[in-house]
């Protein structure tokens, strides 16, 4: 495995973490469920995840900031725009795949 230096290795998995928000930001027909359904992870993980992070470096952060981090816009205005409602077989398949900690 090659060897990289931390701090360019970090800044190698923001830019990637960068893009894959950018992604999901323009894929707005790819819903959460189907993310969760098929990666066992979604847009509000990922912000889970971060706002986490910050925590641990020391910074306070709000569900609805890290949300509006990884959404691009509040929570509740990507939901109206965008989300639909679950399907009863996207619904049963979360329920039969939930991961333990949703």
């Amino acid at each position: 495995m090659t060897q990289i230096d931390q701090n360019r290795q970090r800044d190698f998995e923001a830019a990637a973490f960068r893009r894959l928000l950018q992604h999901l930001r323009e894929r707005t027909d790819v819903q959460n469920i189907d993310l969760m359904n098929l990666a066992g992870f979604c847009r509000n993980c990922l912000a889970n995840w971060y706002r986490e992070a910050a925590e641990a470096g020391g910074t306070a952060l709000s569900k609805e900031e890290s949300r509006e981090i990884v959404y691009g816009m509040p929570y509740e205005e990507w939901r109206a725009r965008y989300q639909l409602e679950a399907s009863d077989q996207q619904k049963t398949a979360f329920e039969q795949n939930r991961p333990a900690d949703h």
